[in-house]
């Protein structure tokens, strides 16, 4: 089971090879891991993806807690946070299939931020379903680049 899991953590030299050494060390993957600073520019915010029954998550929390820098650490649950993702997928496109990709990008609200004679370079951001879906599509007509940023998140409370 995917988990989604936020670390507030003090803006220190070192902080994140600590909490990658502590999945590593114990064995446990990183599905995604996105880190920026906070309103306070003394912390910033984890946000990892992770895969693991319950009992397992328990103990990454708990082993998180126990690091030196950090401040708060939570596991979120269905329907009590809220999350987004941002991609860059350049597509492959020439004249008879430049509309057709340029309508979906319109149909997801995704935005189109470079234009090349043989390509569309395409913004999209949300949840990661939305964006699973996107990607798919994109598929079709030849994806030549792709970057993600993994998954933010944010408590609903």
């Amino acid at each position: 089971m995917r988990h989604t899991i936020s670390v507030l953590v003090e803006n220190k030299f070192g902080v994140l090879t600590r909490v990658a050494g502590l999945f590593s060390g114990r064995g446990y993957n990183i599905d995604s891991l996105n880190v920026a600073p906070t309103m306070d520019a003394n912390s910033s915010r984890m946000t990892i993806v992770t895969r693991g029954d319950d009992a397992t998550v328990e103990q990454i929390v708990k082993q998180l807690n126990k690091l030196v820098d950090t401040l708060e650490v939570a596991d979120y649950r269905e329907a009590e946070y809220i999350d987004r993702e941002l991609v860059m997928v350049k597509v492959t496109v020439d004249s008879k299939t430049r509309a057709e990709v340029m309508q979906i990008t319109d149909i997801f609200r995704a935005k189109i931020v470079d234009v090349q004679p043989s390509a569309l370079t395409i913004e999209i951001t949300g949840n990661e379903s939305k964006v699973e879906k996107f990607i798919e599509l994109m598929k079709a007509y030849g994806i030549k680049d792709l970057t993600r940023t993994g998954k933010v998140a944010l408590p609903r409370k």
